[in-house]
Formats: structure tokens, C-alpha cells, sequence
């Protein structure tokens, strides 16, 4: 691993090695150890609390870490999410103005030459655009409403994958191509929903158990993929999916493309895979540092959080071998104990 990233001392202060070398390096890991053809790829931010104004990319921002405004770093991350297991695959500090327009901070900081602004749905798309030519396989991508609009659902339909994508409550829908019509704001749309068209169903087991939710799905045309790439052929459906919380009836949104005849089950589920890169951040701040780096430069931001990357899809490349059926034992092997062989790199 040393030599592939390009380093006599790849651990140590003082030590050059590439952060994206190791990164595209846990990515092809996950993907041999997870890989599944209707894997949803996650995308998500999280905070990294700070003192000081000297940390990469550092600045009074939201996080919903801390659940408000606060000073801290953003990261921009990507987990992939099969009937596996999950892990994650791409990671990127996201600058805010401050930084890109300082060119003094940026070199203080040793960010690469040319790094411009970009905003955080925008770095999303560029880590969806790498996962998809690096040939990760993958159907589905789920998002919240920071990621929920333009490039990205552009991209996706060009790359001929589906999503469910978070808005916010005043976004606009529209129905057309003979679907029922519908117009407004997401919110306006889910009050003349009638009653007998929200479903109670499950995203999937959480902790206490299944995690219910009341579900309504309008759909608002039916397109031809080929619209948006010659190479995809088939009519997938443009939607609107709506989940109402049974405790308090709080509402969230979320825009939906996928082939023609989806269930609302299967966009529910993919929306439900979105704890995975919510447990992934708990499991790696408390167990592996995460949020333990008291670098202050760019690479030691993407080299910390890249080797973290690297050990948590060791614990999920364990866990997956763990969890699979054993093979039926024979008569010889029957009283040997069970081993787990760590896996290769």
C-alpha cells in the first residue's frame, strides 16, 4: 500500500502521499467486498467542530452535528449501501467563500492550485460523475433537500439511475403527459391528498424496529430515458414522494425518478437506506476519530479522513463475512472453531 501511494513515509507528519490514491484504493475495496447492482449511493454532509480560524475550510456554518450555526469544517461524504453492507467511498472538504476568496488562507492551508468555490450540491454531483466512471454499480442515489435540485438530477438521468432526493416544502411540482393533474408547491400538493392515498410502511429496521412512516407518492409523467441519453431506452416516471410522520404529522419531500411501474415500497426503501451514511458518522466519530484530526491543512484533512475511510470498510468487509452463511459442515470439520480472516487490501 505504501509504494501505491507514492510514499517512503506515508503515516508521518512529514510524510507525501496522495489522500486520493487511498481513496479510489478504499472505494474499489468496498465495491469487490459490497457490490450489489441495486446499491443506493448516499449523500451526506457532516460537521467537525473547531476552535481557531486556522483549520482548512473552517468557519461559522450550519451543521447538524451541533444542530446549529457553529464554528466547524463541512465534509462532503459518499457511502455506498448494498443488502451487504455500507461503507464509505468519497469524501471532499467543502470551502465556504471566506476560504475561496482568499487566496493568502488558501495557501496557508495548502489547498491544490485552482481550487475554486463550489457549492455542496455541486460537489455531490462531481462525487456521484467520479463514482459512476469509476464503475461503481449502483441504481439508485438518495439525498436530502441540500442535494435535491438541478446538476445532480441532471447527471443522474443522463447516467440512467434512479434517485430520491430531498426538497424543501415551497418547491414546485407539476404534472404533465396525461398524469393527474397536480401543480404547487410540495406542501401545497400534499394537503389535497386524499386519505386513502397515504400508505403506512416501513424504510426499513432501525434500532427499536421497524421504521414506520404514512407515505403518498403522485406521479407526475412518463419520459423517455432517451430524452436525456441515446445510449438508455424505456419510459421512467418523474414523481413526487411525501412522508408524513405518524406521531406529529411533520412532512418531508422528495423528488423521485425511476422506471416506469416503481413501487412506492422500492422509493421508500431506497429513502430508508439514507440511516447508513447516518450510522456510518456516528460509527466512525465515536469508534475510529473521525472527527480526531487536529490537522489544519487540506491534505491532512483528506488523508486523516481517508484512512478512517479505510478502516471502517475493513470493519464492514469483517462484518459482511461474518453475517454470511456458513457453508454445511462435515463430519471433519464440525468440531473446528470458526475463523473470520481478515480481508485483503
Amino acid at each position: 500500500m505504501i509504494r501505491a501511494l507514492g510514499a517512503s513515509r506515508p503515516f508521518s507528519a512529514g510524510g507525501r502521499w496522495d489522500a486520493d490514491a487511498l481513496r479510489d484504493m478504499v472505494r474499489n475495496y468496498v465495491v469487490e467486498t459490497l457490490a450489489d447492482p441495486d446499491a443506493v449511493l448516499v449523500i451526506d454532509e457532516t460537521g467537525f467542530l473547531k476552535q481557531g480560524k486556522a483549520s482548512c475550510g473552517v468557519g461559522r456554518q450550519y451543521t447538524g452535528s451541533a444542530g446549529k450555526i457553529t464554528n466547524c469544517q463541512i465534509g462532503v461524504f459518499a457511502a455506498y449501501v448494498s443488502r451487504h453492507g455500507h461503507a464509505f467511498i468519497d469524501r471532499t472538504l467543502y470551502l465556504p467563500w471566506a476560504w475561496t476568496d482568499n487566496p493568502a488562507r488558501l495557501a496557508a492551508a495548502h489547498v491544490p492550485d485552482g481550487t475554486a468555490f463550489a457549492t455542496k450540491a455541486a460537489i455531490a454531483a462531481m462525487v456521484i460523475e467520479l463514482a459512476i466512471a469509476a464503475g461503481v454499480p449502483f441504481s439508485w442515489v438518495a439525498a436530502d433537500s441540500v442535494y435535491g435540485f438541478g446538476d445532480i438530477e441532471m447527471a443522474l438521468r443522463r447516467a440512467g439511475r434512479g434517485y430520491v432526493l430531498g426538497v424543501n416544502s415551497n418547491h414546485q411540482f407539476n404534472s404533465w403527459q396525461g398524469k393527474p393533474p397536480v401543480a404547487g408547491t410540495a406542501e401545497q400538493i400534499a394537503a389535497l391528498i386524499a386519505p386513502r392515498h397515504w400508505h403506512r410502511l416501513s424504510a426499513g429496521e432501525g434500532t427499536i424496529g421497524a421504521r414506520l412512516h404514512d407515505w403518498a407518492y403522485c406521479e407526475l409523467a412518463d419520459l423517455d430515458a432517451a430524452d436525456d441519453n441515446e445510449a438508455h431506452s424505456g419510459l421512467w416516471t418523474r414523481g413526487l414522494l411525501n412522508r408524513r410522520n405518524i406521531a406529529d404529522g411533520d412532512l418531508a419531500f422528495f423528488s423521485t425518478w425511476c422506471p416506469a411501474g416503481t413501487v412506492i415500497q422500492t422509493l421508500v426503501t431506497v429513502e430508508g437506506h439514507r440511516w447508513a451514511i447516518e450510522d456510518s458518522f456516528e460509527t466512525t466519530k465515536n469508534e475510529l476519530g473521525l472527527d480526531h484530526n487536529e490537522t489544519r491543512s487540506w491534505h491532512g484533512w483528506h488523508r486523516h479522513v481517508s484512512l478512517v475511510m479505510l478502516a471502517f470498510a475493513m470493519m464492514a468487509a469483517i462484518r459482511h463475512q461474518a453475517n454470511a452463511t456458513p457453508p454445511p459442515k462435515s463430519h471433519r470439520s464440525a468440531s473446528k472453531p470458526k475463523t473470520i480472516r481478515l480481508p485483503r487490501l
